[in-house]
């Protein structure tokens, strides 16, 4: 036999009458003994002359108590020392989030009105009705909430907004865990093996252990994940990558706390003329239309012309008859007269905003594409594991900016090539601010904006974090299919891109904790507060269980 707190709620109620009921929303007069309190999920009944019976599911979004017989505000002293008889009204408003069957009458005053939990509450959210699933968090009361899986894996939409202050939102542990549950449940089903997620590590290492369980998993953590029907554990199957360090003939990862299975990436000189990425090195916002990009342009064409000339094995190349062997040597032969030779049009002014930009990206980003053999190893393979985790936190912004835009790109025709949606892929990026700019033009910001429009046909999702909403670039945030907000500045909260929060959405954004999120998808039907677990999987290297063999490494034989 069912539960019946379960089936049947927790009355906490009725429909008052004091106030118009509708449709749409209406007031509950609450129980002295009940306790009623924002974001809960009640229901209200009907039963119709024919016989029928109409639920209406809602949303608390207003709480409030006051006298009965008190007039003025002076009035609440009198209450209090017992001279002025008064009665407390204690009231809740509910907004309508789902009608069953769609049979729009109000409710009847002095209808019960119950909390709803289990089933009931999977149907006021529409949960019920999603095919395809995948868990999102849990309430506060501890009831599981989903998404509509095809919102996310190009069926029927794609991408997913996460804003909030930096530091505060805890914007990135959140895409974490969207990942974590999608690969560790039954969400993609057969998709699930070759479905893959390339995720930029832009701060600290912390994304350099998702491979280790986290040491502070106890028992109450496994519960929460158990109720979410996931795991607690680490992720499986990651590959980890850091840029090469800058000096020294032995290619060696940039890593500070982890070593140990993390490997260095660069680009060949002949990969970076011959996949046209000089633009990447240029990716600071400017103008499109500019003389500048039509002489990068320019110079792309010749370069990409002589890497596919040659033995395509060999890193490095040569250019009207210069042997390249490093980028600073591709650096130098634009600095002579052969740049003229190659854009014989562009004015000198051009010529030298472009070897300037160029001189100063050099110092930022060179160091990551070389000539030798030694550079053919060292590639981002992002399809050889299911997570691939990218570091970029220690260089400059020019060379995150490159590194970004680059495997960006790559993956993307990539995709193309395989013409299909399936397999999935992932991508998950912080900072987007930095990106995809409302304000300006860059390479990163087109490759960001084909995803964004294209990428739901071609089975490319977006996580993409941002402190500001308001200052990413329209159309990407338009085409996110899931919008989530941890805390807000409270000016942020007012600007239009949070039009689908309500007000008192708006106001709670503002004081979020850390672990709280407030998310909306097309077939929730109202923004919902909900909170997702602790990380299973380490954040930090204290986090990380300490292997112990036995032996100690600085004992004497």
């Amino acid at each position: 036999m069912a539960d019946p707190v379960v089936s049947q709620g927790i009355p906490i109620g009725v429909v008052l009458g004091s106030v118009d009921a509708g449709p749409l929303e209406f007031w509950v007069g609450v129980s002295d003994d009940a306790v009623v309190q924002l974001d809960d999920l009640v229901v209200a009944e009907i039963a119709l002359s024919d016989g029928q019976v109409v639920k209406f599911f809602g949303i608390v979004d207003v709480v409030r108590k006051r006298y009965e017989g008190a007039q003025f505000d002076t009035d609440a002293f009198r209450a209090s020392e017992g001279t002025l008889p008064v009665e407390v009204s204690y009231a809740a408003h509910i907004q309508v989030t789902r009608v069953d069957p769609e049979i729009f009458v109000p409710p009847q005053p002095g209808n019960e009105v119950r909390i709803v939990r289990g089933q009931e509450f999977q149907r006021a959210l529409f949960i019920d009705r999603m095919e395809k699933k995948v868990a999102i968090g849990s309430t506060r009361t501890g009831e599981p909430v989903f998404a509509n899986l095809e919102f996310l894996d190009g069926t029927r939409g794609a991408h997913a907004s996460i804003s909030g202050v930096s530091g505060v939102a805890t914007k990135t542990s959140y895409a974490t865990f969207l990942l974590y549950s999608l690969f560790h449940s039954d969400a993609l089903g057969a998709d699930a093996a070759n479905t893959r997620a390339l995720i930029f590590n832009v701060k600290g290492e912390d994304l350099l252990w998702l491979d280790k369980p986290n040491t502070h998993s106890d028992a109450a953590l496994v519960e929460e994940y158990r109720k979410l029907d996931l795991p607690a554990g680490p992720f499986e199957s990651v590959g980890f990558f850091a840029p090469a360090r800058r000096h020294g003939e032995v290619v060696m990862p940039e890593v500070g706390s982890r070593h140990e299975g993390v490997q260095a990436y660069l680009w060949t000189l002949r990969e970076f003329c011959r996949d046209q990425l000089l633009r990447f090195a240029f990716a600071e916002a400017n103008d499109a239309r500019s003389q500048l990009s039509f002489l990068i342009y320019r110079v792309e064409r010749v370069l990409e012309r002589a890497a596919r000339d040659g033995d395509r094995n060999d890193p490095s190349l040569t250019v009207d008859g210069t042997r390249l062997q490093s980028f600073d040597d591709l650096v130098d032969l634009l600095d002579t007269t052969a740049l003229d030779q190659m854009v014989p049009t562009a004015a000198a002014g051009t010529l030298d905003a472009f070897r300037r930009r160029l001189h100063a990206a050099a110092q930022h980003m060179g160091h990551l594409v070389r000539g030798d053999r030694e550079t053919t190893r060292n590639r981002i393979d992002w399809q050889a594991n299911q997570i691939t985790v990218v570091d970029i936190h220690t260089l400059h912004d020019t060379a995150q900016m490159f590194v970004v835009g680059v495997l960006l790109k790559r993956m993307m025709k990539d995709k193309e090539t395989q013409g299909t949606s399936r397999p999935l892929v992932f991508v998950v990026l912080d900072e987007l601010n930095k990106y995809a700019p409302r304000t300006g033009w860059s390479p990163i910001q087109d490759v960001l904006l084909d995803i964004a429009e294209r990428g739901r046909s071609l089975g490319v999702c977006l996580f993409g974090a941002q402190q500001t909403a308001s200052e990413i670039e329209r159309r990407i945030i338009a085409n996110a299919a899931m919008k989530v907000v941890g805390r807000l500045d409270a000016a942020e909260a007012e600007r239009g891109e949070y039009g689908f929060l309500t007000r008192v959405a708006r106001q709670r954004a503002t004081m979020l904790s850390p672990g709280s999120m407030i998310v909306t998808q097309p077939e929730l039907p109202t923004p919902v507060l909900l909170k997702f677990p602790f990380p299973s999987w380490a954040t930090r290297q204290s986090e990380v269980q300490e292997e112990d063999n036995g032996e100690d490494p600085f004992a004497r034989t």
